[in-house]
């Protein structure tokens, strides 16, 4: 991991395309701006796992349903 020391309204470069910029410090928080091409999709750690968390659970369910599916027709093709 890389620890850069940064105050406020300095930046830190990603890239070409990517820049993280001190927007405000109070106390122990810190706001941050971040530019980046549309394609890149940026998210906070916690939303990140979160929707990892769905995606894992809508493909079990995925894979749930059609194995219902496939149980239900070869009934049907008995």
């Amino acid at each position: 991991m890389l620890i850069l020391s940064r105050k406020l309204n300095e930046k830190i470069r990603i890239g070409e395309d990517i820049s993280v910029t001190i927007i405000e410090i109070r106390g122990e928080q810190v706001k941050i701006g971040v530019e980046a091409p549309k394609h890149v999709k940026v998210f906070r750690q916690e939303v990140f796992a979160a929707v990892q968390q769905e995606n894992r659970a809508a493909a079990v369910s995925s894979a749930n349903l059609d194995a219902l599916r496939l149980d239900s027709l070869a009934g049907l093709l008995k």
